[in-house]
């Protein structure tokens, strides 16, 4: 499993998002608190709410194809 914690400045940046990781075939899942949902999930993202931090969970090791390519989003 690899983690990252990511933020979104607003709704586009969620859809563009969602757009971006369904083209990945990996589990994924993201997590606010105590709330969790499938990262693939447009209405689960939105439900977490933009500008806070979200933790990115991926269930595979060799995912570096992936975080490049949603580096905008990654907050240290």
């Amino acid at each position: 499993m690899s983690s990252k914690t990511i933020a979104f400045s607003n709704p586009d940046d969620v859809m563009n998002f969602v757009r971006t990781v369904e083209k990945y075939p990996f589990d994924m899942d993201v997590r606010r608190g105590k709330c969790i949902a499938d990262a693939k999930s447009l209405l689960g993202l939105l439900n977490l709410g933009c500008n806070r931090k979200i933790e990115l969970n991926v269930y595979e090791e060799e995912c570096q194809d992936l975080f490049q390519n949603i580096e905008q989003y990654v907050v240290a």
